[in-house]
């Protein structure tokens, strides 16, 4: 089984191999939840760099990523398992031509081979010998009888089926819980993992990002992107650029063979970068041209 970097620094190095650039805070939340083996809960904006982190600790763990993508009305069926029911019923039928109908037991017909597995199961029995890395993505989007099913697999890793009895992992996966905070992720549900706020990155940082993400960016345009993305973020808007968009832009731009940020270019990429309409029309323009100038300003 493939250990884990052994420091914090060292994870650092090997997830910017992966070109994820992550702060100490971030890091040391994320190697204590290697150590432990304990989940790990992301909260932030969208797109700050939560689901790509689970990603790219998959990649550094040579690990699997099992995703299962949260949604209202999301249930047992979907998550974890369901019987195959037509194979089932063919069994019934199986037994009866063979005249073993009245013999079969309930184990006969709910047994493993007739369960369905979803990513919650999957990544319990995984056993390739490699523990996945299962990502439980935006967990507020469920709802709470959700998160009480939840707690049985990130306390003790095992889910139980009524008809077969109790599936415990024989290797823990990797748990990375995320959350954009469309509202509070229960208190059991917290207590059992570890909690990073993964906030907005500095200039210096996403810069950092920038150039590990695209690594063909010049200097001086990704400067000029970064610091215009964080001018954004300081404006009125109905929602401001996350890093995932700084990321789009500077590939934009550089498919479009841009050397530099002029008012122009910022016109006509603006829905790269802002996803409202009414975001749009407020920054396109005048207050386009002010916020180059403003952050030029700053950067002389």
């Amino acid at each position: 089984m493939p250990r884990h970097p052994d420091s914090i620094d060292g994870l650092r190095a090997a997830l910017a191999e992966r070109d994820y650039v992550l702060d100490r805070a971030l890091a040391t939340s994320v190697f204590l939840s290697l150590e432990l083996r304990r989940p790990i809960l992301l909260e932030g904006e969208a797109g700050v760099g939560k689901t790509e982190l689970a990603k790219a600790l998959a990649a550094m763990l040579g690990s699997r990523l099992i995703r299962l993508q949260c949604y209202e009305g999301l249930d047992v069926n979907t998550a974890v398992y369901e019987w195959n029911y037509p194979r089932q019923m063919l069994e019934i039928r199986l037994l009866e031509a063979r005249g073993q109908l009245d013999e079969a037991r309930v184990h006969d017909i709910f047994a493993p081979q007739f369960l369905l597995k979803r990513p919650l199961l999957q990544a319990l029995e995984a056993d390739d010998g490699v523990p996945p890395v299962l990502l439980i993505d935006e967990i507020d989007r469920a709802d709470e009888e959700f998160e009480a099913f939840l707690l049985e697999i990130l306390s003790d890793f095992q889910v139980t089926i009524p008809e077969i009895g109790t599936v415990r992992a024989e290797q823990p996966p990797t748990v990375v819980l995320t959350s954009n905070r469309t509202r509070e992720v229960h208190d059991a549900l917290k207590r059992r993992c570890l909690y990073h706020w993964i906030d907005y990155p500095d200039a210096a940082r996403e810069f950092e990002i920038v150039l590990a993400r695209v690594p063909d960016t010049p200097d001086r345009l990704g400067r000029a992107i970064v610091a215009f993305i964080q001018r954004l973020r300081t404006g009125q808007l109905t929602k401001v650029p996350g890093v995932a968009e700084t990321i789009d832009w500077a590939a934009a731009l550089m498919a479009l063979g841009a050397a530099r940020l002029t008012p122009e270019l910022v016109d006509e990429t603006l829905g790269v970068v802002l996803k409202y309409e009414e975001d749009v029309r407020a920054i396109r323009g005048a207050t386009a041209r002010a916020y180059l100038e403003e952050t030029a300003a700053g950067s002389a």
